[in-house]
């Protein structure tokens, strides 16, 4: 069973749990991750990043971006990669922090989340994407489409896309109405009909334009 340690109200990592008495990195070397993210432009619900370290005496197949798999791929690869991973990392950031710090910021955050979380600290992380967040206690390139080349980023992607649609599932029972379970709180004219119909809910990003619109006239 993953541990869950609180961050920030409403903002949890789930990671892999480590019984190792010894030092990780006397055990495997140089260590790198794989991080990368979902749910930068939904109109609800957080930002969830993943990081990841695979265990190359343990191979997953499969790996390749979340979003060019099949839901049921994805969640058949999920399990098999927290369990065959040398450690893994899924971490939030809040609504609220997305509305505070704008996406962009609320994305690296989640990152910088996510790496910390590691039992195993890594001496490199590959980011999916062209930016690096800053503040990582490692060094860190950043990979363009790295979630189709980089396996320990596509284990990233996976990881992070499966525990946000779960979210995603939680929210729609707390706030139904909307489809988020459907549409996983992306812009659809389902979702736009909704929130004109319903105005935003709670789980809502106030600082995306749509949403925003949609207050103003509710």
């Amino acid at each position: 069973m993953a541990t869950v340690r609180t961050v920030e109200p409403r903002c949890a990592v789930e990671r892999k749990p480590d019984s190792r008495s010894v030092r990780p990195m006397d055990l495997f070397g140089n260590l790198t991750c794989g991080v990368d993210e979902a749910g930068r432009g939904p109109w609800a619900g957080p930002v969830t990043a993943a990081a990841v370290i695979l265990d190359p005496a343990k191979p997953v197949e499969g790996l390749t971006d979340s979003k060019k798999l099949s839901e049921a791929r994805r969640e058949a690869l999920a399990p098999l990669i927290r369990e065959r991973a040398l450690a893994w990392c899924v971490a939030h950031a809040s609504v609220e922090e997305i509305d505070r710090l704008n996406i962009r910021e609320a994305t690296f955050l989640a990152m910088r989340r996510a790496v910390e979380g590691l039992q195993h600290r890594p001496s490199l992380a590959l980011i999916d994407g062209n930016a690096l967040p800053g503040g990582l206690a490692c060094d860190a390139r950043a990979i363009v489409k790295g979630d189709l080349t980089e396996p320990a980023i596509s284990a990233a992607s996976i990881l992070a896309k499966t525990v946000r649609d779960a979210l995603m599932l939680a929210l729609d029972a707390a706030h139904p109405g909307y489809g988020l379970g459907k549409h996983k709180g992306y812009g659809t004219a389902a979702h736009a009909e909704a929130l004109t119909r319903l105005g935003p809910a709670p789980c809502h990003r106030m600082s995306f334009a749509p949403v925003r619109k949609a207050s103003l006239s509710a």
